[in-house]
């Protein structure tokens, strides 16, 4: 670490100075004041990192607590990276180098196997051992793109406006009914379904509050949505209003049918936008003409294995799987050399086993395509043809790439 900024926890009174500096670096518009309260509810300044200029924090970086679904079920502890920032005047010092390997030893220090972020640019998270491990869609429905084919097995279900505010439970019970299903997802803390759904006024960029819709049958609650409305109307007089769908959960595919035929269906509304849609959204199967989606595509979760010998034995493998992986980590030596990966698949050989070997390697390869590929998505033969492993036994990375591959695809519908 360079005498120049040494890093330290801040402490609360610190965090209006903290958070100017995120503030600086992605030039934010916002009014601070709003967004510092929000800021309170879920920082946990323990795990806050601040590079110092002598008594001005120029560079940030902190870590959430949460708990991270993993294919199989499982919930694992994992760091959610947040905040990294450093101000204009003090880039190219190496000072967010220095921030996030003083993060990856404090994170290594404690109990959580992983570490997960949403990078804001692509090109600076590789080289501290995190691999793009989800992608995420964004849809564009204009006025007449919505037709769904008929959704079956209704059982009752009706639709029912809400306060967001007053149905936050209904929501909790969706979101949790889901969230061991779906890899990728994490815990959501009261404090974080807060800022979720924040409808400070300034956030809105001329929409309506936030609404949400409810769908509901005679054994509860079965979805949600939530949205908001832009009133726009042409200089014709025609409508052009715009509704940008915030987040849509659902339980079972009538709720999700019923859900998205209602918004797509509106009346003066001209085009329905969302974003950070898992890539097997069912809506692309239920649209008769599935290309009127106009989809767009952008990178989701980024995942580091901090425990690698734990990060693997706590998931489940879909198919059997027997290598010698090689993995290279300058940052956490610790997961450096050759381990024993060995599974039976679903139902078969007990729990797997990762364990150090002097064997020879199956495949080399950093642990960044390790973080990857963790939550099945990424394929590694795609990181092969990408030139970013080597195979050293033929067949070991089709063995691995199968073992690895996850049904349903890894999802995180929060960003953090």
């Amino acid at each position: 670490m360079s005498d120049g900024y040494p890093i330290r926890v801040i402490d609360e009174s610190e965090l209006p100075a903290f958070t100017s500096v995120l503030d600086q670096a992605f030039n934010s518009s916002w009014p601070p004041e709003p967004l510092l309260e929000l800021d309170r509810k879920v920082v946990e300044p323990e795990r806050t990192l601040a590079a110092f200029d002598g008594d001005r924090i120029v560079g940030t970086a902190l870590a959430f607590s949460f708990g991270l679904t993993v294919p199989g079920g499982s919930e694992l502890g994992t760091a959610g990276v947040s905040f990294v920032s450093v101000l204009p005047t003090h880039r190219r010092r190496g000072i967010l180098s220095q921030l996030m390997r003083r993060q990856l030893t404090d994170i290594a220090s404690g109990d959580e196997p992983l570490a997960a972020l949403f990078a804001s640019e692509a090109v600076i998270y590789g080289r501290f051992g995190y691999g793009q491990a989800t992608d995420q869609y964004g849809f564009t429905f204009r006025r007449g793109d919505g037709q769904l084919m008929s959704p079956t097995g209704s059982d009752g279900l009706e639709l029912r406006l809400a306060e967001p505010a007053a149905v936050v439970k209904e929501m909790q019970t969706v979101y949790e009914s889901i969230r061991p299903t779906r890899p990728g997802m994490v815990t959501r803390r009261e404090n974080f379904w807060q800022v979720q759904m924040a409808d400070l006024e300034f956030m809105r960029d001329d929409s309506s509050p936030l609404r949400c819709v409810l769908a509901e049958g005679r054994s509860g609650i079965r979805g949600y949505a939530l949205y908001s409305g832009k009133p726009n109307w042409g200089s014709d007089g025609m409508p052009a209003q715009e509704i940008f769908v915030r987040e849509l959960l659902w339980t079972d595919p009538a709720a999700c049918a019923a859900l998205w035929s209602d918004l797509l269906s509106r009346d003066l509304v001209t085009e329905v936008r969302t974003r950070m849609r898992p890539t097997d959204d069912p809506i692309l199967h239920m649209l008769i003409d599935p290309r009127r989606a106009r989809v767009s595509v952008s990178d989701g979760l980024w995942i580091r294995l901090v425990d690698l010998p734990r990060a693997l034995r706590e998931r489940r493998y879909s198919s059997g799987v027997d290598v010698v992986l090689e993995v290279s980590d300058s940052l956490l030596p610790a997961n450096s050399g050759r381990w024993h990966l060995a599974a039976g698949g679903p139902g078969g050989g007990g729990a797997p086993v990762c364990e150090r070997t002097t064997s020879a390697a199956d495949v080399v390869l950093p642990v960044s395509a390790l973080g990857a590929a963790y939550l099945g998505q990424v394929k590694f033969g795609s990181l092969a043809q990408a030139g970013l492993i080597t195979e050293l036994r033929p067949g070991a990375i089709a063995e691995l790439s199968a073992a690895m591959r996850c049904d349903p695809a890894p999802w995180s519908p929060m960003m953090f």
